[in-house]
């Protein structure tokens, strides 16, 4: 099999302003080289929970970071097997390490589960009951995949022993959300049951309890 070897890749692209997408691929490139494919895995992999997007985005956004200058483009060949890999240049990791400086832009949720429950009362109470357990199942099974992770982590180091203080500052949070996310569709659905209806009724105790623990202040 003949040995891999290396050449400039072409890449010609407009540039289009820089994002937190374009900080996190060239974080990743800080860490070492990857092909348009590794990079969409390694973002599902360590970024899915608190910066998910979808895998044209991250295909799109290497080579602009070309563009910028701040990476290179190599076609790495195979025998007649070629890919391209990213590379991050001296003026990429400058640039990076003055957004790591930077002030960041405040945490954000998104949830479709918690956007149907918030309108709710226009459907059943049977449809708002399966959206709660969607949550709940889809929560736990994040949560032990997130486990098995983890104890490898531990036992290995991962692929990136010299980052895991970093990852595990990250892992904790990821670890902690689902729980709660967890948690709170257990709550949810065990109040849900004992509603009659999601229509509008007199009296639905669970909204004056839940108001009067969010305004309470803590003792």
């Amino acid at each position: 099999m003949a040995k891999p070897t290396l050449k400039a890749a072409a890449v010609k692209v407009d540039q289009r302003p820089l994002t937190t997408t374009s900080y996190a691929i060239l974080g990743l490139l800080c860490v070492k080289p990857w092909s348009a494919y590794e990079l969409t895995q390694q973002m599902s992999r360590s970024l899915r929970f608190h910066w998910p997007r979808v895998e044209s985005r991250i295909y799109r956004e290497a080579p602009n970071l070309v563009a910028h200058g701040l990476a290179r483009a190599s076609e790495e060949h195979n025998g007649a097997r070629k890919r391209t890999v990213y590379s991050i240049t001296p003026r990429g990791r400058a640039a990076f390490r003055r957004w790591l400086g930077q002030p960041s832009a405040p945490p954000q949720f998104e949830s479709e589960a918690l956007v149907r429950t918030m309108f709710a009362e226009q459907g059943t109470k049977e449809d708002l009951l399966a959206t709660l357990a969607g949550v709940r199942e889809h929560a736990h099974a994040l949560y032990r995949e997130q486990v098995t992770q983890a104890e490898d982590y531990r036992r290995t180091g991962g692929p990136f022993p010299e980052r895991l203080h970093v990852i595990a500052l990250a892992g904790r949070f990821i670890l902690d959300y689902l729980v709660l996310l967890e948690s709170w569709a257990t709550w949810a659905e065990a109040e849900v049951g004992r509603w009659p209806d999601v229509k509008p009724v007199a009296v639905i105790p669970v909204a004056t309890e839940v108001f009067r623990v969010g305004l309470d202040p803590p003792s």
